[in-house]
């Protein structure tokens, strides 16, 4: 199989070209070395991030090595976006800041502020 025949759906990691690069390594501790050179051909192919085929080669090697790979789940949602709130945090009195007055920008009435 070529770098081209490599579809992102065959990947083992769903959106893995979306996952920071921090994440990378711990998603990729549960695959096997064939699914992890699937990976690497279709990273190569397509971001071609050094970082990313770095840690993915390192971890070939590992097992290479005799590393066994780890138990879990690689196409279990991302801990980046498991939970994540959709419209944001929810603000509350107990968590929002003090009230901000606005500056009194153009009122004649203000005494620190000198009239033309």
């Amino acid at each position: 199989m070529s770098t081209d025949d490599v579809s992102r759906d065959q990947l083992p990691i769903p959106d893995f070209d979306h996952l920071p690069i921090g994440s990378v390594g711990h998603r990729i501790r549960s695959l096997e070395a064939e699914e992890i050179d699937l990976l690497r051909r279709y990273e190569e192919a397509h971001a071609n991030r050094v970082a990313v085929i770095q840690i993915l080669d390192h971890r070939l090697l590992d097992l290479a090595e005799g590393q066994r790979p780890s138990g879990g789940d690689a196409a279990a949602p991302a801990a980046e976006t498991a939970g994540a709130p959709d419209a944001g945090s929810v603000v509350t009195p107990q968590t929002s800041g003090p009230p901000v007055n606005p500056p009194s920008h153009g009122v004649p009435t203000n005494p620190a502020q000198p009239r033309h």
